[in-house]
């Protein structure tokens, strides 16, 4: 058994909802990662389960690893298709909001999530939600979307409709959004909640392989140049950073996903409690940090950055050359180190 964490008066108005829902909409923040991915997969088989017409619609292309999870090759990519992804934004009737807290983080499909009429309901594990919905389900204290999905589904009396292809798709969400469990996963209830999924024939050694342990040779030489030629470390401050411009993630045939992950490895350095990477896009550069402990990321990108997150895993956006945003993170070393390390201790 699990504890009762969602309210009680939230669960009865989603039942509502869902109960006079036909056509139903599901969305995720841009990028979506195994979180966002499993969290929508297995909302959508549920509802398929309930007898709905329903859709996952995301912003943007998703990881390619991603693809091996069941009923991913179904997902709508409004880069894609606008036209079809705004249809179904018009004629649904329901739109779960799953895994981001603002509407900024669904990107181009911002101005169409604002125009929907239909009733929303937001499920997330990021602080502070300024999403307008009906129903807010919001738990920061949850290690991923998937987990707290587990726990709405569980409060709706539909444990049973989970099967293998379900477990499937949370598990990846949980495993994803903690590195297998290495982190953000002190929660003991987490763990029995894996166990169930694993009952219900979710296999984690495949989704470790699949998810962790995949990569293409481009892929390997892309990390490995980045660690030798690239990773800067800064014993004073307990900080490290990779940047990589364009040109760099070319001469590897960068893909998308072909980093992801690379921002942890600095912190396998001894004395090393938070690590930036820096990758550049056609525009601007994309920041993702990772921390150990206490060391509040989520703030360093919110203060600096236009961003935010989690204590330990946190992103934003810097406008201006890659130079630029390296020496813009070099020029706030000190004020970490003062500001967030030095209050934690």
């Amino acid at each position: 058994m699990i504890s009762r964490k969602i309210d009680e008066h939230q669960i009865s108005k989603a039942k509502l909802l869902i109960d006079n829902a036909s056509k139903v909409v599901i969305v995720c923040h841009m990028s979506p990662d195994g979180d966002a991915v499993g969290s929508s997969l297995a909302m959508a088989k549920i509802m398929d389960k309930l007898g709905k017409d329903v859709h996952i619609v995301v912003p943007d292309p998703y990881l390619a690893n991603l693809k091996i999870l069941p009923g991913a090759k179904e997902i709508v990519e409004s880069s894609k298709y606008p036209d079809f992804a705004r249809q179904l934004f018009d004629e649904a009737d329901l739109i779960f909001c799953l895994d981001f807290n603002e509407l900024a983080r669904v990107g181009r499909l911002e101005e169409i999530l604002k125009e929907a009429k239909a009733p929303k309901i937001l499920i997330d594990h990021h602080l502070n939600p300024t999403v307008e919905a009906d129903v807010v389900i919001s738990h920061p204290e949850m290690s991923a979307t998937a987990y707290l999905v587990f726990r709405f589904l569980c409060r709706l009396e539909l444990f049973n409709f989970i099967d293998k292809d379900i477990a499937q798709c949370l598990l990846a969400g949980m495993m994803t959004d903690t590195g297998n469990f290495a982190y953000n996963c002190s929660d003991p209830e987490l763990f029995v909640v894996v166990a169930e999924l694993i009952k219900k024939g979710a296999d984690k050694e495949k989704l470790y392989y699949d998810l962790f342990n995949t990569r293409s040779a481009n892929c390997m030489r892309l990390n490995a140049y980045a660690i030798l030629n690239k990773m800067e470390i800064f014993e004073d401050y307990g900080a490290a950073l990779i940047s990589l411009s364009r040109e760099e993630l070319n001469r590897f045939h960068y893909t998308k996903g072909d980093t992801e992950g690379l921002v942890n490895r600095p912190l396998a350095v001894p004395g090393i409690c938070y690590s930036v990477f820096l990758r550049e896009e056609s525009n601007l550069i994309r920041v993702s940090m990772r921390s150990l402990g206490d060391f509040p990321v989520n703030k360093v990108c919110s203060d600096h950055f236009q961003g935010g997150g989690h204590l330990n895993a946190a992103g934003g956006d810097f406008y201006g050359t890659l130079d630029e945003a390296a020496a813009y993170v070099r020029s706030i070393l000190s004020e970490n180190k003062r500001k967030y390390i030095t209050k934690q201790e």
